[in-house]
């Protein structure tokens, strides 16, 4: 799950994280209204919308007056924003944080993640603020400076005064770079975050230490647990059809591809979409049933891929592990009837019950492709996709 800048930036501030101050507006009166609560001289236009790159494709802009300040909301609200996270089709701006200036003297990035080989939270940090992470690791990546934290211990104050030195923060500075960094550490651990990523933290003329940006992603797994995190979430920025797998427990995430995928296990489902693109197709969709899948659930799964236009034909890969065969097949064909299903179909099914599985499809009278392996399922549902 994500949330918008503003909202991570009230979550850094409850762990006494310093940030512009700034309110969230849905108009241009909200936006005037905003600047003229914060008083000042100069104020930022942003707006909020899940990705980055927002400054590139002129969704952030700097006002001076009053009139600008509404001029660039009434321009930004309602654009469509293209960036280099949006895709193509951009993304539809409904909301705008209005803040303070700031003085800015130096940018910088901090950020954190979860690191799958340490099993730590890993904290990066670099003196190249304002520049995608990405470009700095392929271009500079002496310039990335890593910190494996210990769960046990927390970020330690050394490790946060070291880091805070190697990207340039000035002696004078290091205290608050420390206090910033473990409450970042903090929010980070105790919201049962899977990112945060402060670009650019900022050096200010003062020397102060501030967060001009904040991104949190947040572990869906973990959010029964913080429910105030998810009255945070906002619909609009999310595919209709993935918060609807959502009702059902369905992991499901759209794709440009023409072939549907339903499999059961995360780790079967990325592999069927390589197999899928090995043999010279493209997935429509990552779609993974779990290991409790019923013929509710089946049959949503098949009506969330059909609603993609550009569906050609679909693909069951199942293991029957705790998902028994025969349940499956029930499900696939009761789901299949209920749909009116007009695309192809391949089942590839192997484990628990595996010839009651495949004698249930044999007999149900559909137009099911049988497969008996995944490099067979896969050439099947290509050619039957291209219409061969």
């Amino acid at each position: 799950m994500n949330i918008h800048e503003y909202q991570g930036k009230e979550i850094l501030r409850k762990y006494g994280v310093s940030t512009p101050q700034g309110f969230p507006c849905f108009s241009a009166d909200d936006a005037v209204q905003a600047a003229e609560k914060l008083g000042g001289k100069v104020w930022v236009v942003k707006a909020q919308i899940h990705a980055g790159g927002r400054g590139k494709g002129g969704g952030v802009k700097v006002a001076k007056s009053i009139e600008e300040v509404r001029e660039h909301a009434s321009k930004i609200l309602g654009m469509t924003l293209v960036t280099h996270q949006t895709g193509p089709d951009g993304r539809l701006v409904r909301r705008l944080l209005i803040e303070e200036g700031a003085d800015i003297r130096k940018e910088l990035y901090v950020g954190m993640v979860v690191d799958r080989g340490s099993q730590r939270v890993a904290l990066m940090a670099s003196s190249e603020g304002g520049m995608d992470i990405e470009e700095v690791a392929a271009r500079m990546p002496e310039k990335i400076h890593k910190v494996f934290i210990d769960p046990a211990t927390g970020l330690k104050d050394s490790e946060a005064d070291d880091i805070a030195r190697k990207i340039g923060i000035p002696d004078a500075s290091v205290p608050q770079a420390r206090a910033f960094m473990q409450g970042l550490y903090k929010a980070f651990d105790e919201c049962d975050a899977s990112l945060a990523e402060i670009n650019p933290l900022i050096l200010t003329g003062d020397n102060r230490v501030v967060a001009l940006d904040a991104k949190f992603n947040f572990d869906s797994n973990a959010l029964f647990r913080h429910p105030d995190i998810v009255a945070l979430r906002d619909l609009d920025e999310e595919d209709p059809a993935e918060i609807e797998a959502s009702k059902y427990d369905l992991a499901y995430i759209s794709l440009d591809g023409n072939i549907g995928c339903l499999v059961n296990g995360a780790g079967l489902a990325m592999a069927t979409m390589d197999v899928i693109k090995l043999y010279g197709g493209s997935p429509a969709n990552f779609l993974d049933v779990g290991g409790g899948a019923t013929t509710e659930k089946v049959t949503e799964a098949f009506k969330l891929m059909l609603r993609n236009p550009d569906l050609k034909a679909i693909l069951v890969n199942i293991f029957g592990g705790i998902m028994k065969c025969d349940v499956i097949a029930a499900g696939v064909i009761a789901a299949a009837r209920q749909v009116d299903l007009k695309v192809p179909l391949v089942v590839r099914m192997k484990g628990t019950n595996e010839d009651l599985g495949k004698k249930i499809l044999a007999e149900s009278g559909l137009p099911i492709i049988a497969a008996n392996n995944m490099a067979e399922a896969a050439e099947k549902v290509v050619n039957a996709a291209q219409g061969k």
